[in-house]
């Protein structure tokens, strides 16, 4: 909707309003500007309200985290420094990684989390451990001290992926890369910070083709959302390493 012009984007917004059945509909707004709409029915979760819970579970403000933000989208990595581990020199810290939309575009979120320290580039794995639910309330907290349990217990996993990655030689990395980007469907956007981080990460393994994904994650200009997607997908090439 928000690539039509702004006389048809009033238009359906009027005619939406006019038939919807809800009389208390609530607006999220930036200034003068709407940011979103929502029925009662739902409930979205203020980015306020994630840090304060943060803050509850002894993360205050002397913590140190990876922070992606925009007007549509919050992601907060908090390390966990006591568990770093090295791979052939790679220095790397895990975590955990909140998400949250509070204009509806995902879900509050919690997954694993990852930072190769030499460039600050994070990776969210693909693990059997997260959590995430729709906008009724901040539930997720609940189990955010389980979640961190079992994230603890997949490390050995997750550094046994890294180590086999670097020992995976690929022929033709663009090919790969060109490859894994139509099977996760990135845009142009996508695709063009994905080339901006092979640049910076060129090499013949699994592992330097993973960290193409998530140098990419820190392109210039990218949106929250779809800088937490790259982590995601690099995460999600580093599983496929057998």
């Amino acid at each position: 909707m928000r690539k039509w012009p702004p006389a048809i984007q009033a238009s359906n917004l009027n005619s939406w309003i006019t038939n919807e059945k809800n009389e208390e509909p609530f607006f999220r707004f930036d200034g003068e500007e709407v940011r979103a709409i929502f029925t009662p029915r739902y409930r979205p979760v203020d980015n306020f309200e994630v840090l304060e819970k943060l803050d509850s579970l002894g993360y205050g403000p002397e913590t140190q985290v990876q922070c992606h933000l925009d007007g549509e989208f919050m992601v907060v990595s908090i390390l966990e420094r006591n568990k770093s581990f090295s791979i052939n020199g790679d220095r790397f810290t895990p975590g955990v990684s909140i998400s949250n939309s509070e204009v509806g575009l995902a879900s509050l979120s919690i997954s694993a989390f990852s930072l190769r320290l030499i460039w600050t580039n994070g990776m969210i794995p693909k693990t059997e451990v997260s959590a995430s639910y729709r906008h009724v309330s901040l539930k997720i907290f609940q189990e955010f001290p389980k979640v961190l349990d079992k994230f603890s217990m997949e490390l050995g996993k997750q550094k046994e992926q890294y180590r086999i990655s670097i020992e995976t030689k690929v022929d033709n990395p663009l090919m790969t890369i060109e490859s894994f980007n139509r099977q996760f469907q990135l845009g142009d956007k996508g695709r063009e910070a994905v080339k901006w981080g092979w640049e910076h990460e060129m090499g013949r393994t699994m592992f330097h083709v993973v960290n193409a994904y998530t140098r990419a994650a820190q392109f210039d200009g990218l949106p929250a959302e779809a800088s937490n997607r790259l982590q995601k997908v690099g995460g999600m090439v580093l599983d496929m390493v057998k």
